[in-house]
C-alpha cells in the first residue's frame, strides 16, 4: 500500500511515527540538552570530589551545558547512590565514587539492605592513586619487613591512624595485618588533617596516607616513607619500593570511578565514557592528577566493570575471614 492510498487516519498515523522517531533521533542527537548533575556521595574537598569538578568543568565547556556537583554524603556512600539509582536513566545523573564506597561499604553494613553495584552502570575508572606507607620517625624501622618484624615482637602496641571505619586508609591497614601476619590497633578518625595531626605528634605510629597531604611532611623529615601501596612502583617517587616486594601479592590503593543508573542504555553509556575519557587523557587532566598524587585509568565500561566485580570478591572475602565489622 501506498502513502497516496492510505486513508485520512492511516496518513495521521504515519506521520506521528515519523514525528516521535525524527524526535528521538534529534533528542539523542542532541544530548545533553539540559543540564548535567554528578552526585558526589561525600563532603566537598576530598578526592573524588575534586576529580568530579574538574570533570564537571571540563564536561561544561565542551558539551556547552551546564555540569554541577552535588555532594550527598552520609552513611557510608548509600545516600548519594540511592539518590542515582532512582533517577531517571537518561545520562543527566552520574555519579562519581570511590571504591571504598562501592566495593567495600555495603559489605562491612549489611544491615543497609542496599546493593549500588546492582543499581548502578560503570561508565569508566576515572584515576587511581597509591597509598604511603608512612611511619613516626620515632618508630625505629625503615623497611616494611623491618615494619613487620617489629610488630611481630610488639603485638598489639604499633597503631595506624585512618580517615575513619570502613575508608580506604583503614582497609589498607587491615590487608597488611591479615596478609603480613601482624597485629596493629586501628585508630579511626573523622577525616585524613586529625589523624596526620596526631601522626606527626607521635601519638600514631604508621598510616596508609594519600600521597598529596603528607609528601610536605614526608620531605621535611617529619615522617619517614617505607613503601607505597600500590602494584607498582609510583611513577613521582620511584626509589620508593611497593609493600608487595616485601608481602607477596599485597596491593591496596584508591581509585575513583563514574558511574549511572543501571538502566542507561549502553550506547549512552559508550557515548559518556567516550567523552569522559578525552577528558581524562588530556595532558592538561593529566598533569591535574599528577598534582594530586594520581594517575588517569580511563578505561571501557566493560573494563570498569571487571575491576568493580575483582574488588567485591577480594574485600567481601577480607571481611569475611577477618571478622571485621563496624560498630
Amino acid at each position: 500500500m501506498t502513502v497516496s492510498s492510505m486513508g485520512g487516519m492511516g496518513k495521521k498515523a504515519l506521520l506521528a511515527g515519523a514525528l516521535a522517531l525524527c524526535a528521538g533521533l534529534t533528542c539523542a542527537q542532541q544530548y545533553p540538552a539540559r543540564a548535567v548533575r554528578i552526585i558526589v556521595p561525600a563532603t566537598p574537598g576530598g578526592g573524588v570530589d575534586i576529580i568530579a569538578r574538574a570533570l564537571a568543568q571540563r564536561l561544561t565547556e565542551s558539551w556547552g551545558q551546564t555540569v554541577v556537583v552535588e555532594n550527598r554524603p552520609g552513611a557510608s556512600g548509600i545516600i548519594g547512590f540511592e539518590a542515582v539509582a532512582r533517577a531517571a536513566p537518561d545520562g543527566y545523573t552520574l555519579v562519581a565514587c570511590t571504591n571504598a564506597m562501592l566495593t567495600i561499604s555495603p559489605y562491612l553494613l549489611p544491615q543497609a539492605g542496599y546493593d549500588p553495584v546492582r543499581a548502578l552502570a560503570p561508565v569508566t575508572l576515572a584515576a587511581s592513586s597509591p597509598f604511603l606507607l608512612v611511619v613516626h620517625p620515632s618508630l625505629p624501622v625503615r623497611s616494611v619487613k623491618e615494619l613487620i618484624a617489629f610488630a611481630k615482637s610488639h603485638p598489639g602496641q604499633l597503631n595506624y591512624s585512618s580517615s575513619g571505619n570502613g575508608s580506604a586508609t583503614h582497609m589498607a591497614g587491615v590487608l597488611f595485618d591479615h596478609m603480613a601476619g601482624v597485629k596493629t590497633v586501628h585508630v579511626p578518625y573523622k577525616g585524613s588533617s586529625p589523624a596526620i595531626t596526631d601522626l606527626l605528634a607521635g601519638q600514631i605510629q604508621m598510616r596508609f596516607a594519600a600521597f598529596v597531604p603528607i609528601l610536605s611532611h614526608v620531605r621535611a623529615g617529619k615522617l619517614r616513607t617505607l613503601a607505597v601501596s600500590g602494584p607498582k612502583r609510583f611513577g613521582q617517587m620511584p626509589e620508593v619500593p611497593t609493600v608487595m616486594e616485601t608481602v607477596p601479592g599485597y596491593t591496596s590503593d584508591i581509585w575513583y570511578g563514574v558511574l549511572v543508573p543501571s538502566a542507561t542504555p549502553a550506547s549512552l553509556v559508550a557515548r559518556l565514557n567516550a567523552e569522559i575519557v578525552r577528558h581524562l587523557l588530556s595532558a592538561e587532566f593529566k598533569a591535574r592528577l599528577a598534582a594530586d598524587g594520581s594517575e588517569p585509568v580511563a578505561n571501557s565500561p566493560s573494563e570498569f566493570a571487571a575491576v568493580i566485580q575483582a574488588d567485591v570478591q577480594r574485600w567481601s572475602t577480607v571481611i569475611r575471614e577477618t571478622g571485621i565489622k563496624l560498630q
